[in-house]
């Protein structure tokens, strides 16, 4: 039973943390203007959805990079409570796990979605970049190209591994 009990809190910790991360792009979005019709939960993700794209690379950065800087933020919190915990004879086993769940989702949220993949937030970041040098529809082709090449590193990374697994 206890680890059923884990596993639900895991998997609540990490539907927080996706929807924190979701939030942090919307409020990103709302400080220039943009409204936010809603966040949308998918099995491996999130979105917030906007009325319009920002009108400038800028704030098209500033926004993508809002949800994994929330990220960030929350380890950054999350890390003294882990380390209280570790380091205090009070809490039980089922606490200091869960304070490692919570700073680890956050670092791997924050962490995977700067991989410079279009759409995700790295890939939408680094449009962002490319826009304030090239036109904003050649830095769309070069964003999701880049986000392609890592997608087929990372299948074929996947193959590899599940070969080594035979």
């Amino acid at each position: 039973p206890g680890a059923g009990l884990f596993e639900f809190a895991t998997f609540g910790i990490l539907v927080a943390c996706v929807v924190l991360h979701e939030l942090g792009h919307a409020l990103m979005a709302r400080r220039f203007g943009i409204r936010v019709v809603d966040i949308t939960l998918w099995p491996l993700g999130g979105m917030a959805r906007m009325t319009q794209m920002p009108e400038s690379s800028r704030i098209e950065g500033l926004v993508a990079i809002a949800g994994p800087f929330l990220n960030f933020v929350l380890a950054g919190i999350g890390l003294p409570i882990w380390l209280w915990a570790v380091t205090s004879e009070t809490t039980s086993p089922f606490t200091r796990e869960l304070a490692l769940s919570f700073l680890w989702w956050n670092l791997t949220l924050g962490g995977f979605n700067l991989l410079p993949a279009f759409p995700m937030d790295g890939g939408r970041i680094l449009r962002a970049v490319l826009a304030t040098m090239m036109p904003y529809l050649r830095a769309t082709f070069w964003a999701a190209t880049l986000g392609k090449c890592l997608a087929v590193v990372g299948i074929s990374i996947a193959i590899l591994q599940y070969q080594a697994y035979l």
